[in-house]
């Protein structure tokens, strides 16, 4: 196997080791030659399989703003809220700091990353130059930090235990399409190789 050039040089996460790396095969992963720490991987299915899994995400996530998360039925009157409404809620009762907190963290940053992801792997794909494609390539990375899906589900799942004692709960669409979206979105960005992306928007520009 040839070895690259010294444009493909690459540093440890674990020991900061600077080493040159091979183009791997699909499946196949590299580890570093001093601590055996892990590289860079490049799985198969390429691009397509993050694609169609951001895809399927942003589905969810859309189904997850427009159904029900919950319905409570307390003394006779109905309520409801849905992913955005949750954090609306939160302004409403004077909770304006917290309110920002979720949804930064629920809806508009794990927004954000699927559409820039979105934006980099259509691009990529279709062989399309878009413009502030490195940018966007770079704010993955930035932003990928605050989409804490599985944190507002905890304290979702958190609330409605204290609540099933006081109301009766009926779970909605919403919430099952969220449970489903966290997977799915943990398993895009795992998916996502930024070393392989970098070297493919390389190659193309």
């Amino acid at each position: 196997m040839e070895i690259t050039n010294a444009a493909d040089m690459i540093a440890c996460h674990e020991c900061d080791a600077l080493q040159q790396v091979s183009r791997l095969p699909p499946g196949h992963v590299a580890r570093c030659v001093c601590c055996g720490g892990r590289l860079y991987a490049n799985p198969r299915g390429g691009i397509d399989t993050p694609l169609a899994l951001t895809i399927s995400s942003l589905i969810l996530f859309l189904v997850a703003n427009a159904f029900p998360l919950v319905t409570l039925h307390i003394a006779g009157q109905t309520q409801q809220t849905t992913l955005s409404g949750a954090a609306w809620a939160l302004h409403q009762a004077d909770m304006t700091a917290l309110a920002a907190v979720v949804g930064v963290t629920s809806v508009a940053g794990p927004a954000m990353i699927m559409l820039l992801i979105l934006y980099v792997l259509i691009s990529l794909r279709l062989g399309l130059r878009l413009p502030f494609l490195r940018t966007a390539l770079i704010w993955i990375s930035r932003i990928q930090p605050w989409g804490m899906l599985d944190v507002f589900m905890l304290g979702v799942l958190v609330s409605l235990v204290k609540l099933m004692g006081m109301a009766d709960v009926v779970f909605g669409p919403g919430l099952y399409a969220y449970t489903a979206l966290i997977f799915f979105f943990a398993a895009a960005t795992a998916r996502l190789e930024p070393h392989l992306l970098w070297d493919r928007l390389e190659w193309r520009t």
